[in-house]
Order: structure tokens, then sequence, then C-alpha cells
């Protein structure tokens, strides 16, 4: 069996690098792509802004990429550098070469990514599985992370809704227009997603993961995590249950707090910029100072 993922022939990669191409247009704000060497492979990362706050990375979620975060890098890149890789294992224009065999494997891949941008310290902003990502990095190498933001990060903490995993599966099993669309609807309501970000999504359904998923982070690993935590959930989120993942949150994690988003389902940053954003520059900004 295949030890990397990859996708599933030569057309759904073409496919794919068309509706990459297509989404990068959207990117609002001038940026450059590194190559950036770690064990697992190549991954290619986006950097946008300038400024002298510490450099944010973000870790985007299921069926994403760095290109996830168009519709708010403009914000967060107006105080600091911002990062955006395409994690990994994942569809995207990242190599896998290496077994990622264990959740621990995506806290030394993300130590890796740190290392191969320069950095000594960086905000992480993870969301939804990219939460996940964030939060293995942070017990991984818990002096790099300066502050630790975990968006809807549900399934770092707590099992997923069996409802939600069905509804993703039937969508995967056949992804049509129509399919993700009425997912996004239930799952992400109130976000408006381009006609571009839908079709990487679908693209994205090609790539045949090799990879641990996500599942609750151990609790001694949540213990390990030094970086001052900001968890942000959507009061109203389907993907699982926000009050147990916040009680997980700030019994485990020394310095932590969680903000519940009253209407906010699982894209709560997306659906509420100007709630959610805000918080997570204050939060960066108060945690500038090595």
């Amino acid at each position: 069996m295949a030890t990397t993922g990859r996708f599933t022939n030569d057309d759904a990669r073409e496919r794919y690098e068309a509706a990459y191409d297509a989404l990068a247009a959207r990117w609002p704000v001038p940026s450059t792509d590194l190559p950036v060497p770690t064990s697992f492979g190549p991954t290619r990362v986006r950097r946008s802004g300038a400024g002298d706050g510490i450099p944010l990375v973000l870790l985007h979620g299921l069926n994403g990429s760095g290109l996830s975060w168009h519709g708010v890098v403009e914000r967060l890149a107006a105080e600091r550098v911002v990062y955006a890789p395409d994690v990994v294992g994942t569809a995207g224009r990242s190599v896998q070469t290496a077994p990622l065999t264990s959740a621990d494997d995506y806290g030394t891949w993300g130590a890796e990514l740190l290392d191969g941008l320069g950095l000594d310290r960086a905000h992480v902003l993870g969301y939804s599985e990219g939460a996940w990502f964030a939060t293995l990095l942070a017990a991984r190498a818990p002096g790099r992370v300066a502050t630790l933001t975990l968006g809807e990060g549900i399934t770092a903490l707590v099992k997923p809704s069996r409802k939600v995993v069905a509804r993703m599966v039937r969508a995967a099993a056949v992804p049509t227009a129509k399919s993700f669309a009425r997912l996004d609807e239930w799952l992400t309501p109130g976000v408006t997603l381009t006609d571009e970000d839908r079709a990487l999504a679908r693209a994205a359904t090609a790539y045949r993961r090799r990879t641990p998923w996500p599942s609750p982070v151990p609790d001694e690993r949540l213990r390990a995590i030094t970086a001052p935590t900001l968890a942000i959930f959507g009061a109203e989120t389907r993907l699982g249950d926000p009050l147990a993942a916040a009680h997980r949150v700030t019994a485990l994690v020394a310095d932590s707090r969680v903000e519940l988003v009253p209407g906010g389902g699982h894209g709560v940053l997306w659906q509420l910029p100007d709630q959610v954003l805000p918080l997570v520059e204050e939060f960066c900004r108060t945690h500038d100072t090595p």
C-alpha cells in the first residue's frame, strides 16, 4: 500500500492544479511562494505582509490549502508577516515524500517548518483540522509558539458528531457541486464561498491521503502546551460539542481562554469576521513582546 499521499491519476492532478491557480488569483495582497524543505517533503508556503509583529503561521482545514485564507489574510497581514503553508500530506502544492505515521509526526513537521522559515518563534493560528496540526506543534515545540489560536478546533479536543462524519462521507463519495453546496450550507451557514473555493475543495477529494486523521489530542500533550492559548468556537457549531471542547482547553492548557461566539457556526471566522478577527489580532498584539 502507498505510504505517501497522491492524486488518483494525472487528470485529477491537472484539474486540481487548474483550480488552485484560479483561487490563487484571488489572493488580495502581494505574496511570495517559498519552498521549505522538511523531512516529510518540501512544503509550499505563501508569504505575505510586513511589520514588526511576531510572524503568524496559518494552518488550514480539511480539503483546504494555504489559499483558504484569502478572505482574511489582508487584515491578518496588516501588522506582521503571515505564512500560509499547504500542509504536507494533504492536497496542495506541498509534496509528501516520507510517511506521516503518527499524530506526533505533524508536530515534528511543524517544528521543521519553523526551522525552514527561519522563525525562532511564531504566532500559530489553526482552523478546524488546522487547529489539530497547530496543537500538535505547540505540544512538540512549546518554546517556539508565541501564541496558539484554535479556531473551531473541535476535532483536536473532542470527537466530532456522528452526523457530521456521515454527511462528510456522503459528500466525498459523490463530489458534485450540489452535494458540496448542501454540506457547506449545513455545516458552515452564513459563509459565502467563491466558485473557486468550491472547485478547489471538490478537486481535493481526488487526493488520497496516507496520514493520521484528527483525533482528540491526549491530556499529556495538552498539558505540555505553554503558549498562551485562545480557543474560538461558534456557539451554534454542528461539528461537535463546543462546551466539552472548551472544558478540555481550560482544564488542561495552563494559560488558556475560550471565546464562544453567539450565532457562529463551524465557519465562524469567515461568517463573523468583524467579531472574530479583532480577537485574533489583539491576542497576537498582546503577546508580541519576546
